[in-house]
């Protein structure tokens, strides 16, 4: 590998890390708000959950859309106009004052995430291949960083600022900081996004032998983004709601979860390099369903007689679910892009489209369980979907 291109890998790479942290902080902006934002537009469990499936469609649009344009113009290409859509779904967001405005709002979020998401990985992915190092889980790690930052913030400012002042500020700062991070990343001649040497296609067939892997990929996947989409998108509201967690504090849960991911992703490229990917998946997945579930079962009443031990409870819940959900995804997606005959763009996306849809479609799952039982007894369907993940490990090759 030239002095040049190792010289563009470094560059690129603090790049993209500035670049996940702005995509935790847009994509989680509004979830600290969410409980204000559901009480204005007057919504029930049922409705928020439906209102999500907006996110849910433009997500898989996007992200059908995204291998190929990786593909055919490069990874870098794609980021600078995603970075533009996303925060702009952000900002209609804040602006939204009905069930069809939100829900637009979140399509045009999804579209934008999915898009810089799987852009954002395939560039990681080359940039590990030009400094032969791994840094995938670390990026991630730095998505987790602003999710917690903007939580936090988000918490602390909810008394004093609008829901729709928050999101609208965070949405107008992220054009402005995308904008020149996105000029750093690797060129198309450099980040593989035709396969280089290698034949590869654009387009790989729905369902065959020779790709059926990635499906496999995608549902395991799929169970760790559904848990970490139902815990950020409800956490707030099952403090709220079935805890009596007031204003502020009902953001903790997230706020550990967050914490957890990442602790979790800063120390999970050593963790998959010294006990696999497989394994660390494997255990994740079934010790954080195993502990979360517990905590919720355990809490959730409890906090009738015993607010302050409920509220520690539920917070160590959650941590142990972003332990266990931190390294899952990087952890899938770089499985995905050592697929032979597969241009790991396109790779990425097909197992990205499954993953991400559960991510958004996840919560709204979650919310017609709500209104159909309770939020606590929803909540066991992210846990169990936490496990499917820890099985579905098997799939994933050192």
């Amino acid at each position: 590998m030239s002095l040049s291109a190792m010289q563009h890998g470094t560059r690129a790479r603090n790049s993209l890390w500035a670049i996940f942290f702005l995509m935790g902080v847009v994509s989680m902006g509004w979830v600290p708000r969410i409980p204000e934002i559901k009480e204005a537009i007057g919504l029930t469990n049922t409705q928020l959950g439906l209102v999500l499936l907006g996110s849910t469609t433009g997500a898989i649009v996007g992200a059908q859309l995204a291998g190929r344009m990786i593909h055919s113009y490069g990874s870098q290409r794609v980021i600078s106009i995603a970075s533009f859509v996303m925060p702009l779904g952000l900002i209609a967001m804040g602006a939204s004052e009905s069930f069809l405005q939100l829900f637009l709002a979140l399509f045009v979020m999804g579209f934008g995430y999915a898009n810089l998401d799987i852009s954002s990985n395939t560039q990681a992915v080359e940039i590990e291949r030009i400094l032969d190092r791994r840094w995938m889980v670390s990026f991630h790690g730095m998505w987790s960083s602003g999710a917690f930052a903007t939580t936090v913030l988000g918490g602390a400012i909810a008394n004093f600022v609008s829901p729709r002042a928050n999101l609208i500020g965070v949405g107008i700062a992220a054009f402005f900081l995308f904008l020149p991070l996105s000029q750093f990343l690797l060129p198309a001649e450099l980040d593989n996004h035709d396969g280089g040497e290698e034949e590869t296609s654009a387009k790989i067939p729905l369902f065959s032998r020779s790709t059926s892997i990635l499906w496999w990929m995608g549902l395991g996947l799929l169970g760790g983004m559904i848990a970490e989409g139902s815990a950020s998108d409800w956490g707030a509201i099952l403090l709220k709601d079935d805890m009596g967690i007031a204003k502020g504090l009902n953001a903790a849960a997230f706020a550990s979860f967050s914490l957890a991911m990442i602790v979790s992703r800063f120390s999970g490229d050593w963790a998959l390099e010294k006990f696999g990917p497989a394994r660390v998946v494997r255990v994740g997945g079934f010790g954080g369903a195993v502990i979360w579930g517990s905590a919720i079962a355990i809490a959730v009443p409890l906090s009738n007689s015993h607010p302050l031990p409920a509220f520690v409870i539920i917070n160590l819940g959650f941590i142990a679910a972003g332990l266990g959900i931190g390294p899952m995804f990087p952890a899938f997606m770089l499985a995905a892009s050592k697929i032979p005959g597969v241009a790991s763009g396109v790779a990425l996306a097909r197992v990205g489209v499954i993953g991400i849809a559960g991510y958004f479609v996840g919560p709204t799952i979650t919310g017609l369980l709500a209104d159909t039982f309770s939020l606590p007894v929803a909540m066991a369907y992210p846990v169990t979907l936490l496990a499917l993940a820890g099985v579905l490990s098997r799939v994933i090759k050192s």
